[in-house]
């Protein structure tokens, strides 16, 4: 039986760390939302009816933009399911008010979070200077169930508001200050952590970081019921152990009272890695994405900049493998989900075109001298174990960053950020920047290691104890086996004997591996466990 090499297209690249094996996913739809002013989406989230909420702010009072009370306001808007503007929301005072999260309750409704520094309009109870400022409205944002106000007399920013099991909410952001809802200020700007009930009425606080600057970006709640926290401290002291020079992600678990940390890690090298976003995962660890100017420590394959840069962990905070990805210049990661086969997608920006980045759309430059610095947005696909199986530049001649990413009902998926370009793939901005939604077609790529194409390479049994089976629909003397485990690293290598081989797996410890079979033309790879 001759093989179907090009649907074997996939699994070549699964073994291959820098190989884009994949067309990425067409543009769907996109929209450009806002006024003549500045706005910009930093969260979005599918709801009940199909449909979307994104968070974000803005400046303007036209276009589709109404309601401003002055300044930056939190900026809600609810699409339908093919993006089309339903309804919009202005919400804050005289100052400025930025909304960073948002979800939807059980009940249908919506709990948005933020920063502001008003305190008047619609918000009250202001302690001063910047409070993290969270609402509860009805689905159409026709009502505000309440509104609390959180923080000291310095600044204080809410980052991120998740649900919990228990119907409350807990958020993740950093404070300077020590005193009102800030229970003691370790040296300059803290991780700040704060959980509430339903009713938005505090039941625990706390303040995690050392004497440098200390941000929490990003929360998750844990299988256990406890919660870990992402972001970036730039010291060694406090309850910061273990940093490798200037900011590294920093990385804690903490019990569901706050009361204990289990682990703590800072991850990165000796310059500036800022970690983004954090979601749990399937298996029980974590993924997190930012982005890393180092390499060394825990970063390797940098590309000469400041990369995005992907660390999986296990349950633990350890380790499981690591990719810096992008080109020369400026590559950065803000979000990032597992997608439904197992895989991860992260977005960003960047303003390289080479490395890992392919279709850069390049800023005009009209006027003559030097190009204005200019993003795109920048979606990477990665398998289980962290290949990179497709990536797309997403933008126009002027400046675009991805802010938030969710897959969507249908598998494809839609990133929300800003966008001020009104050519290449964005269309209908209204003047400086807008909300800019894209949507994108499932991919249909395979995302794990397992080969699912009637292809005639079987391995058995799996789980496999002392040893494993390999057999073939036919036989080259070139072809030969390779185990990896799940960090790429070659654990046997072995000849194959003919159509049946056999090969020793006493000596493995348990866990997932994967057997590559290479040689003539083929290059394929499948999972097994050993126990």
């Amino acid at each position: 039986m001759k093989l179907n090499y090009k649907k074997m297209l996939p699994f070549i690249g699964i073994l291959c760390s820098n190989a884009i094996i994949a067309q990425a996913p067409a543009i769907e739809w996109q929209k450009s939302l806002g006024g003549t002013g500045d706005e910009s989406a930093s969260s979005i989230i599918q709801t009940s009816d199909g449909g979307f909420m994104i968070a974000g702010s803005s400046n303007s009072n036209n276009g589709n933009v109404t309601g401003n009370h002055g300044s930056f306001d939190y900026w809600l808007l609810k699409l339908s399911s093919t993006g089309n503007l339903q309804w919009q929301k202005s919400l804050g005072g005289t100052g400025n008010d930025y909304a960073s999260s948002a979800i939807q309750t059980g009940d249908g409704d919506y709990v948005v979070a933020g920063t502001t520094d008003s305190n008047n309009g619609d918000v009250s109870g202001n302690h001063g200077l910047t409070d993290g400022w969270i609402l509860k409205l009805n689905s159409d944002a026709g009502v505000i169930y309440w509104k609390k106000t959180f923080g000291g007399t310095n600044y204080d920013v809410i980052n991120e508001i998740i649900p919990t099991t228990d119907g409350g909410y807990i958020f993740a952001g950093n404070s300077s200050s020590n005193n009102g809802d800030v229970p003691g200020n370790n040296g300059y700007v803290d991780y700040w952590i704060v959980k509430v009930n339903a009713d938005g009425n505090v039941q625990w606080k706390k303040n995690l970081g050392g004497t440098g600057d200390d941000r929490a970006t990003s929360i998750t709640q844990t299988n256990d019921g406890g919660y870990v926290v992402a972001g970036y401290a730039e010291n060694n002291n406090g309850d910061v152990t273990g940093n490798h020079g200037g900011k590294d992600y920093w990385i804690l678990k903490l019990n569901t009272d706050g009361g204990v940390i289990y682990w703590k890690k800072s991850l990165g090298g000796s310059h500036q890695d800022l970690a983004r976003s954090i979601v749990k995962t399937s298996d029980g660890g974590y993924i997190v994405a930012g982005h890393a100017f180092s390499n060394d420590g825990d970063v390797t394959g940098n590309h000469d900049g400041t990369d995005a840069w992907i660390v999986k962990l296990n349950s633990d905070g350890n380790i499981q493998w690591q990719k810096a990805l992008g080109g020369t210049k400026v590559d950065e990661a803000y979000s990032i989900i597992q997608t439904t086969d197992g895989g991860y997608l992260a977005v960003g920006h960047t303003t390289s075109n080479d490395g890992q980045v392919v279709g850069y759309h390049s800023p005009s430059n009209t006027g003559g001298g030097e190009a204005p610095l200019s993003y795109d947005y920048w979606a990477v696909k990665l398998s289980a174990t962290g290949n990179l199986l497709w990536q797309k530049c997403l933008g126009g001649s002027g400046s675009e960053s991805a802010n938030s990413v969710i897959q969507t009902a249908d598998g494809g998926y839609v990133i929300a950020g800003s966008s001020n370009s009104n050519n290449g793939d964005v269309t209908g901005n209204h003047g400086s920047d807008d909300v800019w939604i894209v949507k994108l077609a499932p991919d249909n790529i395979l995302a794990t290691s397992e080969v699912t194409e009637d292809i005639k390479f079987n391995i058995f049994p799996n789980p496999a104890k002392e040893s494993l089976n390999v057999r073939l629909d036919y036989f080259t003397p070139t072809m030969k086996i390779t185990i990896t485990d799940v960090l790429g690293r070659t654990i046997h290598t072995q000849k194959l004997d003919g159509l049946t081989t056999k090969i020793n797996t006493s000596n493995l410890e348990k866990g997932i591996y994967f057997l590559n079979l290479t040689g003539g033309k083929e290059n394929i790879s499948k999972k097994f466990i050993k126990e």
